[in-house]
């Protein structure tokens, strides 16, 4: 008996890329398909460390950010033709929510975006999205990561440095995430074990 071949058809990249126009046009893109470089990342499923992680966090921004600025998560941000990911969560402008519809927001109306990072996004999450996030002006970068043998967030924080266009750690937290920029935040990261 022969397997029967699978009959899927992949969408075949221009010559030079996507860009951010083809991801928002392309039919029958898996959900949360993103755009480096000019071509599309897939996204795998996640482990239950990275949605907690997410909710974790998203409730503690919801609960302390200020009336100018909204929380979103896993919506795209476009850094330029051919790059637009999609932040686990980010926080950006007020005036940048033009409707329920909308499907992307601008580098420019973003103020923080962070990523979970995931076995299969490593890479992605650790180098190529801060180096992109960076030159397209985003003001701050948190990068979580599962550390510990209780297997809690520990959150990296960083803060684009305009000279260089470039990040710099401004801190690593582990039981307690307490900012005063991009505005007060105090998050317990051990509330991970209570979800």
């Amino acid at each position: 008996m022969t397997a029967e071949p699978l009959h899927t058809s992949w969408p075949v990249p221009p010559p030079d890329g996507y860009t951010v126009d083809d991801l928002f046009n392309l039919p029958d893109l898996p959900p949360h398909t993103e755009l480096i470089d000019g071509s599309l990342v897939f996204v795998s499923p996640q482990r239950d460390f990275h949605t907690l992680a997410m909710y974790l966090l998203e409730a503690g921004l919801r609960r302390t950010v200020p009336d100018e600025f909204r929380v979103r998560r896993e919506m795209t941000v476009v850094l330029g033709p051919r790059n637009a990911p999609e932040p686990d969560l980010l926080v950006l402008r007020a005036e940048a929510v033009r409707g329920r519809k909308q499907t992307r927001y601008e580098a420019a109306d973003v103020v923080l975006a962070l990523e979970v990072v995931s076995p299969d996004s490593e890479d992605r999450d650790r180098d190529t999205k801060p180096r992109k996030y960076a030159a397209a002006g985003i003001p701050h970068f948190w990068l979580v990561e599962m550390a510990g043998e209780r297997e809690h967030p520990v959150v990296h924080t960083y803060e684009l440095d305009p000279v260089t266009k470039s990040y710099a750690i401004t801190g690593i937290h582990h039981e307690r995430l307490k900012l005063t920029v991009p505005f007060t935040i105090d998050i317990d990261l051990t509330q991970i074990d209570h979800m």
